[in-house]
């Protein structure tokens, strides 16, 4: 069993695609290629903390004329998922009440949160969302913020091990900010 971390998917948002500059034709491909990314990872019984903004409700493009809820999506995704709130999250059934939490992985102590911008201080890994393709890792004070949000994972889940390889490169300056080998 593993741990995963991810945000941002907005599942069913078409606008994302143009908003994020997303690399697909439209909603219907995007959802799907982020359903089989997600699924090529995480396994079924694995936890997939997710960091905020999982869906929209939206009409859909085939013409039924159905909202997707939370549910059609979760229905078709691998593990066992704990939500943390994101500001699109009010727009969906999904009904997130978590702002925030504290988990212990590989013996770190890890801030989680939807928005870069509540990050706590007093952690020296803060894992966080909603600013999509800007930026997947920053150093504020003696804290490190890392971008869990799928536009910069390759449309996927990230685990711990991959964090913390990129924010140990980070911290050597082997990579910047959107973890892209320095020359």
């Amino acid at each position: 069993m593993k741990t995963w971390f991810t945000a941002d998917t907005h599942f069913g948002h078409a606008n994302i695609i143009k908003y994020c500059n997303r690399p697909f034709k439209d909603i219907d491909r995007m959802n799907e290629i982020l359903i089989k990314n997600w699924n090529s990872r995480v396994k079924k019984n694995d936890i997939v903390l997710f960091l905020g903004d999982f869906c929209f409700k939206s009409k859909s493009k085939r013409g039924e004329g159905l909202e997707y809820k939370p549910e059609y999506y979760l229905s078709q995704l691998n593990g066992h998922i704990t939500f943390i709130k994101g500001n699109h999250d009010n727009n969906n059934s999904l009904d997130a009440r978590i702002s925030s939490l504290i988990v212990n992985i590989s013996d770190k102590n890890i801030f989680c949160n939807h928005f870069p911008e509540n990050f706590d201080s007093r952690f020296k890994i803060n894992l966080t969302a909603h600013v999509h393709e800007k930026w997947k890792i920053r150093k504020i004070y003696n804290s490190f913020l890392i971008n869990v949000g799928i536009d910069v994972w390759k449309y996927s889940p990230v685990n711990i091990n991959e964090i913390l390889s990129v924010l140990n490169k980070y911290k050597k300056g082997l990579v910047d900010e959107n973890g892209n080998r320095k020359e």
